[in-house]
Order: structure tokens, then sequence, then C-alpha cells
């Protein structure tokens, strides 16, 4: 009976959406809205471990631009002196567009969001007051804030623009399907085989938008239970109500493919096992191997290419 009343809701959220168009939007082409100078001084920034305290990592060492997709490939992050991170690192790739930021969604913006790795001690472990002393003791940044903001001293609240400004730059266009959406391709049999199936079980229900998710909270084992365990921040973790035990962001589907391991706890390695463990916990259903095959052939196709700005 839960299995059949599932699978009228997912039905009915499947009907609805393509009524009124498809439910995901592909990502803008092109971006106006940002500030190229700021950005270019913002990677900058994103790259150099100046702004760790024993200079050992980066904002880029747990979010490779790379080959990680915006992500980690580690189950979690190492900090300075190597010391291990609570929570799988999300990619930073089209994080603009997620409506909170962090796993338990405890920040709204990027801004918010850009000062907390920096001034926890397990990840980047520096305050502001050190920043700035670093900063305004380095002739190059010095010379690249002044001619940014014709400002003689760095500050704290400069730096964090700068970077959030590199961040909102990172948009990831013209996946194969955004192509297919604004009309220009066709799909393979077996990915729109994939995102029908995806469409038809319910997956669309969190996994919708332009980010294809990031715009909702979701428990983890809405269905089956999840294992819950402390040791990863989620929404619990802010608000201490027992509903929100293993309640996280949706995670972005963009560029997935790249990003594995998968979930807050990097459990799965695969993209497949991901697929066949959301599907146990949060739907209840069973694939067969063919759908699983569509599906991560039409979550592939949500790679997208590379920023402008990681071009230059």
């Amino acid at each position: 009976m839960l299995k059949v009343t599932i699978g009228l809701f997912c039905f009915f959220i499947f009907i609805t959406s393509s009524s009124a168009g498809e439910p995901i939007t592909p990502l803008p082409q092109t971006l106006t809205d940002i500030d190229w100078k700021k950005a270019k001084v913002g990677k900058t920034l994103f790259f150099d471990p100046m702004l760790s305290s024993d200079r050992s990592v980066s904002c880029a060492s747990c979010h490779d631009l790379t080959d990680a997709g915006g992500a980690d490939n580690r189950i979690v992050s190492l900090g300075v002196a190597e010391m291990q991170g609570n929570i799988q690192s999300p990619t930073v790739l089209n994080s603009r567009y997620n409506f909170k930021q962090f796993w338990n969604g405890r920040v709204d913006t990027l801004l918010e969001q850009a000062s907390g790795p920096i001034h926890n001690p397990v990840e980047m472990g520096l305050d502001a007051p050190k920043v700035e002393k670093r900063l305004n003791s380095n002739q190059y940044y010095k010379r690249l804030f002044y001619d940014l903001s014709h400002q003689e001293r760095i500050t704290f609240e400069m730096v964090l623009d700068a970077i959030v400004e590199f961040e909102k730059a990172l948009v990831t266009p013209n996946s194969r399907f955004d192509q297919y959406l604004r009309g220009e391709i066709a799909l393979s049999d077996l990915e729109k085989n994939g995102y029908q199936h995806f469409k038809r079980l319910g997956c669309i229900t969190c996994h919708n938008g332009i980010n294809i998710g990031g715009n909702s909270f979701q428990k983890m084992g809405l269905i089956n239970p999840y294992t819950h365990d402390e040791t990863y921040p989620d929404l619990y973790a802010t608000t201490k109500k027992s509903r929100h035990k293993n309640v996280f962001k949706v995670p972005t589907l963009r560029n997935i493919a790249l990003t594995a391991p998968y979930f807050h706890d990097g459990s799965a390695e695969t993209l497949k096992k991901a697929i066949k463990t959301m599907s146990h916990h949060n739907l209840g259903y069973v694939h067969s191997d063919a759908e699983i095959d569509s599906i991560s052939a039409f979550l592939q196709a949500l790679t997208g290419e590379t920023p402008t700005i990681m071009k230059e």
C-alpha cells in the first residue's frame, strides 16, 4: 500500500510538471552579473594556501575544480595538520543556485559560507585579523586589491567578496541535457529512458529546477531508514528537533558523474551504487539493472562545460 501511494504521488508530480513544461531549467550560457576583474582576484585567493594557518591547504584542496567536479574524491577532506573533516565536501560548482549553503543549510548565502572554512580550526584555521595581516604584508596582493578597489588596506570583507565573486562565476553550462532542453540535440535512447525513469519514479520531486537540487531539504531514509550518525552535521545539529535527523539539503545533480564518492558520508563509491541506495531508502523501490544503466546515462548527460573563468 505504501509503495502504491508513493507511486501515485510520483506519477502526479510527473504529470503536473510535464504539463507545465520540463521541471529542470538549463543553466545560462553566459553570465552578465559577474565582476570579472574581482572574480579573477577571488580565483587567486581560492587556490592560495596562504589562507590556511599552516599554509598547507587552500579552498581548492577540498573543492577540486580540475578532476572532482568541484568536490573532493576523498570521503572527508583533510584540513590543516591533516586533520579530518566531518562530512563529504559538496561541489562548489553552480553553488550560487543553492537556496542555502552547507549540507545542513546553516547559512543562506555564499558570503556567509565563504568565511566558515577559513575560520574552522579543522579546515583552514585562520581568523580575520591574521588573514588581513598576511595579505597586507604581501605586495602582490596589495597591488591586486589596490588595482581592484583603490584601497590601501585589504580587509577580510574584501577577501570574502572576491572569493564569492569567483564562486558565482563557477557555472557549468551546455551539458548535453541543457542542450536537449533548448531543443539543440536529441538524447540517446538510453539517456531518454533514464530521464523518463527519473521522472516517473519520483526522483524529480527533489531534484528539479536550475540546479537539479539544492532548493530544498530532504530526509535521507524517507521510506527505509538510514542509520543516523551524529558525526555528520545534519539539520538536527542546528535545530535539535528529532524529526530533522538525517535531513540534509538536497544536493545538486549537475556534474554528478564527476563527484564520487556520494552522499554526506561518502558511502557510495560509484554513481550506480548511489542510484540503488537512494532508490531503496527514499523511494522504497528496487531498480532493475537496465533501469540503473539508463538513469546513470541520464545523470552523465548532466556534466557541463568548464566554467569560463577556469579557462583563463
